[in-house]
């Protein structure tokens, strides 16, 4: 599932940020921001407008990406806080 999917206050897991061509710097870019393999991540909001752009946290930081750049970054559902 991509990030752009994932339902709002539905925590996940970031499995990986997937480059969308050779050198994608915005993919690059998330990954220094801290979305890599392992990190628990949640869609806060989504804005009024197209419900863009998304409030994303991940850990104790939230950022606002457009939902082009939240579909560069997979998750799967976080198993252990659903439970």
């Amino acid at each position: 599932m991509k990030l752009s999917e994932l339902p709002r206050r539905t925590a996940a897991i970031v499995q990986a940020v997937e480059d969308q061509a050779p050198n994608d710097a915005i993919a690059r870019r998330l990954r220094e921001l801290g979305f890599v393999s392992g990190e628990r991540v949640e869609v806060m909001a989504a804005g009024p407008i197209a419900a863009e752009p998304l409030l994303v946290q991940i850990g104790f930081t939230r950022f606002a990406l457009r939902r082009s750049e939240a579909a560069r970054v997979r998750v799967r559902p976080d198993t252990e806080r659903a439970a």
